[in-house]
């Protein structure tokens, strides 16, 4: 509750355990509770620390030139999120100072080393839970301030720390951590709430630390606090949704005016004139002139207009008809909502017909409409009558926390793309948490008088604490490799193609061709168009000498997509492999017509000339891209396996050490050309260069394997064995580490 004061020093307790001292829960301090949400925030997603870069990371993080040191730091402000121009074609995601943690991360791990970007990730969770238990105490009690010591007073104790437990070890922000692309949601997350709090400092009187319809109030914090806001928003978008929380919490919570009756009291003449109704209209005007000019900044960025998605990105918005179109957006509020209340149906993507679309009437998910609606009906009900008591002015909170940051993504106001994304709901968990603690101190109150009744909410949170707890650890394991993830993406949306052609990419990369020939196949019977999924597939077929399908394949596919550069090449390779040879030299030229990024199509005429065996021609390509995009690193390893692969090793070598002039911290090229120089038995020169990929790539065990085979070239084996452990211990069931350590061994035993 708030007051116009706090009582005296002595009855504060009492005051602070007015409305929550019922929970069946100790009372904690603020700081003992802080390393207690902590530690079960760290340790629930700890799991994920050890996990690679997946999915969405791959685009944002590995393939994004704005995270590399090279790249100048104006081109995050310049760019969207994954490092593209801000065109037509873009997504128009908009977080440079996302971008620039990664960079940060890429600086200080030396590299793309997932470990240390993951993480960074539970590092900010664990800020996040500890930061809304200051908010949850602000949100269901007010700003309070002690009197004597004009600090901060932890109100709603036992609440709060139910609130923030149950926030930190929600499973669904399993996406947002364990996936490093997710950063953008916790990094908006930790400036929203702090913009929150400075704003709830705000309205406190300088002169008299009240926190109940202040006449005055704190123009330097209210500033800092949109300061914040904007700081938020380019974290990520939902950034400026903490407006619409001040404003809520402002009228609801400080001026304790009825939300519902508002517009009734502002034309009462005898309320309106008073001095703290002065003050609440100069901060909604300060709200208002932030959101404005954060929105007239944004459409500048975008250059005036939004993205453009496709309809397999989000279905439900192209539906026709306005009734069946409401419904559809309505069943996807169902749908955020069941996760939030059972998340143990997640799936890393939603789209490509992972949820179908209502197309009828008849379709029985209406009834999933009508029981969302008829439980918001009810918690509307609550808040609607009566007096503007406690419950009801946090019942309206934890609804407004549990709304407000969600419209962006509520496809009102513009369209996603995306039919449902799992960290979009990280900061409207909190609002669901409010709303379950509020529900259990409702239980309690009730029913006070009965011990046993206590016991069994007591006895419901340990376990619901528990179940999330599990879940999430569970959840990050699958994290932690592609392969996990898209098996358990396919048990959830079996009928999404994205998800079946995602697994049979990564069966492809484990050398698993007739499981990833069955899922490209799968992925096509459930979107017959998939481009991607012809192009993968008929490159594999063309592996597997099936080349009149392969043809069949990549014809339907540029025919679809006749500006898709990398359908053209295989098409060329193909018709080049079935003596078509005025065919393959049109597709040659159709990949080169298409193809935006003149090295990048040169890049992949040296592999096509290498693959038809033109290795002077692939030679000159490779040797063109290096020339005029020298931090090509793709185009120096390929330039480098080729002459490798020809024995040509003088030139290898002159190649590789002109390369590592550009990309000095490159651990791939340092270790191509150790192992050259251990081929032509320049030994001194070889240790040297996986000594130094080694530093740069610690967890590569064929570095410390190269390095075993030099020091038993040497005669060294002492190091040799220790090297070859080394390599054991990071692949412990790899047949060539386990072959060249027997076989050391057996040298030694015979010697």
């Amino acid at each position: 509750m708030i007051g116009t004061r706090l009582p005296a020093r002595k009855n504060k307790t009492s005051y602070q355990s007015e409305w929550d001292d019922v929970l069946p829960v100790s009372k904690l301090s603020f700081s003992v509770a802080s390393v207690l949400v902590f530690c079960l925030a760290v340790l629930c997603f700890k799991n994920s620390h050890e996990g690679e870069f997946v999915f969405d990371d791959n685009w944002a993080i590995t393939k994004n030139q704005d995270i590399l040191p090279e790249t100048p730091l104006t081109a995050i402000f310049s760019h969207d999120f994954w490092g593209q121009l801000l065109d037509e074609k873009s997504h128009k995601s908009y977080r440079p100072l996302t971008v620039m943690t990664y960079r940060w991360n890429y600086a200080w791990a030396g590299g793309l080393h997932p470990r240390g970007f993951h993480v960074v990730n539970i590092v900010l969770h664990g800020l996040v839970s500890v930061i809304f238990l200051a908010v949850f105490s602000v949100l269901m009690s007010g700003y309070q301030v002690d009197q004597e010591s004009a600090r901060p007073v932890f109100a709603s104790p036992r609440a709060a720390l139910l609130c923030a437990v149950l926030f930190a070890v929600h499973p669904i922000h399993t996406e947002s951590i364990a996936g490093v692309v997710g950063r953008a949601d916790l990094l908006c997350a930790l400036t929203f709430l702090l913009s929150f709090l400075l704003y709830a400092k705000a309205c406190v009187s300088p002169s008299c630390l009240v926190s109940y319809r202040p006449e005055s109030f704190s123009l330097v914090s209210i500033l800092a606090s949109m300061c914040l806001c904007v700081v938020s928003t380019f974290c990520k978008e939902q950034g400026i949704t903490v407006i619409g929380i001040c404003s809520v919490f402002d009228i609801v919570v400080v001026c304790r005016l009825d939300p519902f009756k508002l517009l009734s009291f502002m034309k009462d003449p005898t309320k309106s004139k008073k001095k703290w109704v002065t003050g609440l209209i100069k901060r909604h005007l300060i709200l208002l002139l932030t959101g404005v000019l954060l929105l007239l900044v944004r459409l500048w960025i975008m250059r005036s207009s939004t993205p453009n998605f496709s309809v397999d990105d989000n279905p439900h918005t192209m539906v026709n008809g306005t009734i069946l179109k409401i419904l559809n957006y309505n069943y996807l509020y169902a749908m955020n909502s069941w996760l939030l209340l059972n998340p143990w149906w997640l799936c890393y993507d939603w789209s490509m017909g992972c949820i179908p679309v209502i197309t009828s009437l008849a379709d029985p998910r209406i009834l999933a409409v009508i029981a969302l609606w008829t439980a918001f009906a009810a918690l509307f009900h609550h808040c609607y009558h009566g007096d503007l008591t406690s419950y009801r002015r946090i019942l309206i909170m934890s609804l407004g926390v549990l709304g407000v940051p969600f419209l962006p993504a509520s496809n009102l106001f513009f369209r996603v793309g995306f039919v449902i994304a799992e960290r979009i709901l990280y900061l409207s968990c909190a609002g669901f948490c409010m709303l379950v603690v509020l529900g259990a101190r409702e239980i309690c109150h009730q029913l006070q008088q009965h011990f046993v009744a206590k016991k069994i909410v007591s006895g419901g949170f340990v376990c619901l604490v528990l179940v999330f707890f599990l879940r999430s650890a569970e959840r990050c394991k699958e994290y932690r490799e592609e392969l996990t993830l898209y098996t358990s993406g396919l048990k959830v949306c079996p009928l999404n193609a994205k998800v079946h052609y995602n697994l049979a990419r990564v069966q492809t990369d484990h050398n698993n061709t007739d499981i990833a020939i069955h899922e490209f196949r799968e992925a096509l019977v459930l979107k017959p168009g998939h481009v991607g999924a012809m192009n993968n597939l008929a490159a594999i077929l063309k592996g597997k000498g099936e080349y009149e399908e392969a043809e069949e394949l990549l014809e339907r596919a540029v025919s679809i997509r006749p500006d898709h550069v990398e359908a053209w090449m295989n098409l060329g390779v193909v018709q080049a492999t079935l003596n078509k040879n005025e065919s393959a030299n049109n597709s040659f030229g159709n990949a080169l017509l298409h193809c935006k990024v003149p090295t990048e199509c040169m890049y992949n005429l040296g592999n096509l000339y290498w693959h038809l065996g033109r290795h002077t021609d692939a030679i000159d390509a490779f040797h063109n891209v290096t020339q005029d995009a020298p931090t090509h690193t793709a185009a120096w390893i390929q330039f480098l396996q080729l002459l490798d692969v020809l024995k040509l090793y003088n030139r290898a070598i002159e190649i590789g050490e002109k390369a590592l002039e550009v990309l000095t911290y490159e651990p791939e090229l340092t270790f191509r050309l150790a192992t050259i120089y251990l081929k032509t038995k320049q030994y001194k020169e070889s240790e040297k260069h996986l000594q130094a990929a080694i530093k740069r790539d610690t967890r590569n065990p064929y570095l410390h394997l190269n390095l075993g085979v030099l020091y038993r070239q040497t005669g060294n084996k002492e190091k040799a064995e220790a090297a070859f452990k080394k390599a054991l211990k990071l692949a412990p069931n790899d047949p060539l580490i386990l072959q060249n350590l027997q076989a050391l061994h057996t040298k030694t035993l015979n010697t």
